[in-house]
């Protein structure tokens, strides 16, 4: 009885054993999901593609500028008066020396009236000297007249040349202030808010002035780039030569693609802001249309120079991953493959690639969630690969950011 009962226990425990063994087999030759897919014909996944490509490709360094006028200046008065009329409206473009702004002038002109009226004196005096001093030479000649005499007359000829002299200065200083009542642009410029109105008494010390003329066509754009930029920028100023003009700078407005104006470098600053840890740099752009304003905020691309034979992808084929960027690529087989990638910068639409691709090899650009290494791929419809293209090449026109 107690030998049945053990050989049953055996049995069962076998069976048991086998029923686990069997499972573990089938498990284990169970096929994979890509294979299973494989073998069950399952379409192939759609998704966009694009080719690497190489094509160079501008050095742009990016910062965050300010819009200044060319030349400033504060129009104020030289002399104290009363504001008698202005000649411009306010916002309105004035050319240099145009005249802007009359000041009362009658002091002026009669201080300049009694400067002439007193060199016309001393004048007639100087002409009735010299005359005495043709008739002294004569006597002494004939030895009426001592020599004492012809030397005080001589002297008295010098005396009231000078003061003629002095007159002559007496009447400039007059004109000039003559002058000053009648105020002129000193530049070609965009007028602002009038400060005076007519009527009023201006001062010279008024630190308000009369109005402020800024020059915006020209106009300068003042931007910073990161401290450690700075070889980078005096190595592409001293490549383009002393002679060549200043590297390229496009301005775009604030976190737009729509470029507003481009120039030239014209100054890098003499030192690096050590608390913002910053380089400082002015362009000069033509600014015929007005698109730039004194005081607007914008992104400024310096071109540094060409990136010869990029190779170049869609930004968008480029993955962020756990450990590094990658991009799929698509192999003969029309399988798809993960493969990490390094890249220099990302502008236009497009990412610069320095590591992990070659040219002429195709990457998927779109569809990459639907992905995972292995899978068939297919190219999707023409008319959405139409329209990727479309927005690839709208992107293409928005600045770009560096890394």
């Amino acid at each position: 009885m107690a030998i049945s009962s053990v050989r049953r226990s055996f049995l069962w425990w076998g069976l048991a054993a086998l029923l686990i063994l069997g499972a573990w087999v089938w498990w284990s030759g169970r096929p994979a999901p890509a294979a299973a897919a494989e073998n069950t014909g399952a379409a192939p996944v759609l998704v966009h593609t694009a080719t690497v490509a190489a094509r160079d490709m501008p050095i742009r360094l990016q910062g965050l500028g300010a819009v200044q006028a060319w030349a400033s200046v504060t129009v104020r008065a030289r002399i104290d008066g009363q504001l008698e009329s202005v000649g411009f409206r306010e916002g309105e473009v004035v050319r240099q020396g145009q005249l802007i702004a009359k000041l009362d002038d009658r002091v002026q002109k009669a201080q300049l009236a009694q400067a002439v009226a007193q060199r016309a004196r001393d004048q007639a005096q100087l002409d009735n000297a010299r005359e005495d001093l043709a008739r002294y030479v004569e006597l002494a000649r004939h030895g009426a007249i001592d020599r004492k005499t012809l030397d005080t007359q001589r002297a008295q000829v010098a005396v009231l040349r000078a003061t003629i002299q002095s007159d002559d200065a007496q009447i400039q200083a007059a004109r000039v202030q003559l002058d000053y009542t009648r105020i002129t642009a000193p530049l070609t410029g965009r007028t602002g808010a009038l400060q005076v109105d007519p009527g009023n008494l201006v001062r010279a010390t008024d630190a308000a002035g009369l109005v402020l003329i800024n020059q915006v066509d020209p106009i300068a754009v003042s931007f910073t780039v990161p401290d450690t930029a700075f070889a980078a920028v005096q190595a592409a100023v001293h490549a383009a030569g002393p002679s060549a003009p200043g590297l390229a700078v496009e301005v775009y407005g604030r976190g737009q693609a729509q470029r507003l104006g481009m120039g030239t470098l014209v100054l890098v600053d003499n030192r690096i802001d050590a608390a913002s840890g910053t380089l400082r740099l002015k362009a000069r752009l033509d600014n015929p249309d007005l698109a730039l304003w004194p005081g607007q905020t914008v992104d400024v691309r310096l071109i540094l120079g060409d990136r010869a034979g990029a190779l170049v992808v869609p930004e968008s084929a480029v993955q962020r991953g756990a450990e590094s960027l990658f991009v799929y690529v698509v192999e003969p087989d029309d399988r798809v493959r993960l493969q990490a990638v390094r890249t220099a910068v990302t502008q236009d639409g497009l990412a610069v690639v320095t590591e992990g691709l070659s040219a002429g090899q195709r990457v998927v650009v779109d569809g990459q969630y639907k992905l995972r290494p292995g899978l068939k791929i297919a190219e999707a419809a023409a008319d959405a690969a139409g329209a990727a293209a479309t927005d690839g090449e709208a992107a293409s026109g928005a600045p770009g950011n560096a890394s």
